[in-house]
């Protein structure tokens, strides 16, 4: 027969709801009451235990009888048993003989019982009253024990629900109190007390424990490196350690954890990316070396999934101000965790553009860049300019790219700066805009066979078709990107770029993101498209009629729309900038720039150079000394005599008509005092006429630099003048000057003639007048 069923179930909350209150109530007390009852016996029978340790150890044993009032019948008791001995008595000495007898009388005490206070071989007489020895017992009152209901299942009738219950006798409460409190006191007695460290023997234990952590992750990282196909099941053993909960070395073993773990990725990690294995591929059987292969890919591709959480979680958590149930570590710790995933997120980004989850972590640090903290910021806006800079075949920078500019208009363009300028590192300098989309993915056309009928013959047709063939294959096999593909990459990115630069031209022209994007447009602006040139020159003039643009912004549009016409690129700002707008603007198209221009710039330069520092004075000269070898009859501004008619007008906005042939350049004079010898140099250099040769030539490492070099050159950013300044030799004073030096030198002369002058002519007799004295 089969075993029957226990279909009895646990009920469901919903029958439990169904059941009556005083069903639950009584069930409730009746458990509460088991296990009560429960903990009294255990109570009880501990008390039994130590009632009979207390007797043993109070109760003394009687002494032994005189072994002369021995009865007989013990007498015969005791010859049996030395009946039993090895040794006859009479081979025996005295004084063992003697011995022996009082082993025997104490022979007893080694079999009595303890608790037992009756003496020693003492029977039990019948004759004895038992009424007398019951008489002699104290008695006591007998009083009725306390009851205790026992609820038990109600009963339902028609006048309604009737209770059940029965009673149990309690045990007095007082003599569980008095057991509780005994054994608490043996509780406490026998727990020893935690000794508290002191502040140095806690850092001590944590360098202990530290150490022993640091070489566990040595030990595991060393393991996989030395052999990652058969050890890659330890990375998920250091992974573990990243969930560390002694709150002494928490923190440190995490981060610990953290850059191991990363640089073991940077090390381990193939340079394909690896895809999943499809139904097919895992059903086909396969070598044991293609199998480890398959295995090591599969668990590195998982460790590094369950990484990259562990860095989000850690970012998260530091954001959202959140502790762990477990709180071993502190709210503060965060963020120092938090940075270190940070870096080892951008680490990630820049070294592993080609593995899996790449996307991933571009989605996690773009929101990065904009992030309060201007150390996380920094160095997440850093790890992208990096990689912009590296990434020759464009595929990463785009994810990039699309990312940031979604991000922007998310924002509604409220985001930092810096994220916009991080496109200045974009390497698209060699993309042909020129082309159309279509042209730059034009595969290669092979001759059909009619065309090779036609034009070759049956050999040539044969060699034809063998090189067609290997061109195929290494087509197929050509592990580098095409340089058509490479372009069709750039010209999406440069698309996406042009559109968030576009989009805040039009929306956000009084954003703080307007600088940037005037720059990128300079930097840019020769890959546009023709088609774009009027509107966006449109949209430049409207920028600066407006008056609502700084100095620099200003000089960012002027540079943007030189750069437009001529094609040139720039990255620099201020004073730079103003001296690349005249190189593009003046010398690069000197054949559109007339005399008077060219006059009229150059006495502006020259009122602006002293007014600026010194970098930028020397950067305006050097202009000034190019415009003057371009324009070789702007040295009539070195003659005070006027050329013509008119009067100089400098406050004029158009500079053709501001008859600048009328005035000379006086504020040369000026600064050939200038405090800085390299300003002196340029300025006597241009009064002289700037000659090539002679005395007032230019040394070669000041004319063969262009001015926006000097510019730098001397730049005082680093807070240090170039040249460097002279310290001026304090002389150490040899000796101390007496009084007599002090003194005019003639009459230094005429006292030390007047000295040598006075002589003793007699000689001094002292006895004479130690006489007088005596007398």
């Amino acid at each position: 027969m089969k075993a029957r069923r226990n279909k009895k179930q646990v009920p469901s909350f919903r029958k439990l709801l169904k059941t009556s209150k005083v069903k639950l109530e009584n069930k409730l007390k009746n458990k509460q009451f088991k296990q009560q009852s429960t903990l009294k016996k255990y109570r009880k029978e501990q008390r039994k235990l130590r009632q009979a340790v207390k007797d043993a150890v109070s109760k003394k044993p009687m002494p032994l009888e005189d072994p002369k009032k021995i009865r007989p019948g013990k007498r015969i008791e005791r010859e049996e048993e030395e009946e039993e001995e090895a040794l006859p008595l009479d081979m025996m000495d005295a004084d063992d003989l003697q011995l022996m007898r009082d082993l025997g009388q104490r022979a007893s005490f080694l079999t009595r019982d303890l608790s037992s206070s009756e003496p020693v071989h003492v029977k039990k007489r019948k004759h004895e009253h038992v009424i007398d020895k019951y008489e002699k017992i104290p008695r006591t009152l007998q009083t009725a024990p306390e009851k205790e209901l026992i609820h038990l299942l109600p009963i339902k009738d028609k006048s309604g629900i009737i209770p059940q219950t029965r009673e149990k006798p309690v045990i007095d409460s007082k003599q569980d109190e008095e057991d509780e409190e005994e054994l608490e006191l043996e509780e406490e007695i026998v727990e020893d007390p935690i000794r508290e460290l002191t502040l140095e023997e806690h850092l001590i234990e944590r360098r202990k424990k530290l150490q022993e952590k640091k070489m566990h992750i040595a030990a595991l990282a060393s393991a996989i490196l030395s052999d990652p196909e058969s050890n890659i099941k330890k990375l998920k053993e250091l992974r573990s350690m990243l969930m560390e909960q002694d709150p002494d070395v928490a923190v440190t073993v995490r981060k610990l954890v953290v850059i191991s773990l990363l640089e073991l990725f940077k090390d381990i990690t193939p340079s394909y990316k690896i895809r999943p294995l499809t139904e097919a591929e895992k059903s086909t059987k396969i070598r044991k070396e293609t199998q480890k292969l398959r295995e090591f890919e599969e668990g590195l591709v998982s460790q590094y999934k369950f990484y990259l959480e562990n860095l989000e979680q850690m970012v998260k958590d530091w954001k959202q101000r959140k502790l762990k149930k477990s709180n071993v570590v502190s709210l503060k710790a965060y963020k120092g965790l938090a940075e270190v995933a940070v870096r080892s997120l951008c680490e990630l980004l820049v070294a592993l553009p080609h593995f899996n989850f790449h996307n991933n972590i571009i989605v996690l640090i773009v929101p990065l860049m904009n992030d309060v903290s201007k150390s996380v910021s920094e160095m997440c806006c850093e790890a992208v300019k990096k990689l912009f800079k590296q990434d020759k075949l464009g595929q990463a920078s785009l994810g990039v790219i699309k990312v940031i500019s979604g991000f922007v208009k998310g924002r509604n363009y409220e985001v930092r700066p810096e994220m916009l300028k991080t496109f200045l590192c974009l390497r698209i300098k060699e993309i042909e805009v020129k082309k159309d989309t279509e042209d730059i993915n034009k595969p290669k056309k092979f001759m059909t066979f009619k065309e090779k009928r036609k034009t070759l013959s049956r050999m040539q047709r044969k060699w034809k078709k063998a090189e067609e063939k290997l061109e195929r294959e290494l087509l197929e096999a050509e592990a580098s990107e095409s340089t058509e593909k490479k372009l069709k990459v750039h010209t999406e990115t440069l698309n996406i770029v042009f559109v968030t630069y576009f989009r805040i031209l039009k929306k956000a022209q009084r954003s703080p993101l307007l600088p940037a994007v005037l720059e990128g447009l300079a930097k840019f602006a020769h890959l546009i498209n023709v088609e774009f040139f009027d509107d966006l020159l449109v949209v430049l003039h409207n920028l600066i009629e407006s008056g609502d643009l700084s100095y620099q912004e200003s000089l960012h549009c002027v540079q943007t729309a030189f750069h437009i016409l001529s094609g040139q690129g720039a990255t620099n700002e201020g004073v730079e900038i103003l001296l690349q707008c005249l190189d593009v603007m003046l010398t690069k198209r000197r054949k559109q720039v007339s005399q008077q221009r060219a006059l009229a710039f150059i006495k502006r330069l020259c009122t602006l150079a002293l007014h600026v520092l010194p970098n930028s004075s020397i950067g305006i000269l050097a202009t000034n000394r190019i415009l003057m070898h371009t324009f070789p009859k702007t040295d009539l501004l070195l003659d005070n005599e006027s050329q013509g008619s008119g009067v100089f007008l400098p406050e004029l906005d158009e500079p053709e008509y501001c008859n600048a042939q009328n005035t000379a350049l006086w504020e040369l004079h000026a600064l050939r005092r200038h405090y800085h010898p390299t300003v002196q140099s340029f300025a006597a250099h241009l009064i002289a006429g700037a000659p090539s040769e002679g005395s007032q030539a230019l040394k070669p490492e000041l004319s063969r630099r262009s001015a926006a070099e000097l510019f730098q050159t001397y730049s005082m950013g680093a807070m240090t003048f170039n040249p460097p300044v002279q310290s001026s030799s304090s002389k150490k004073k040899s000796e101390v000057l007496q009084g007599d030096l002090f003194l005019n030198e003639d009459l230094n002369q005429l006292i030390k003639r007047h000295c040598g002058e006075v002589a003793t002519h007699l000689p001094l007799d002292f006895a004479k007048y130690l006489k007088t004295s005596l007398r």
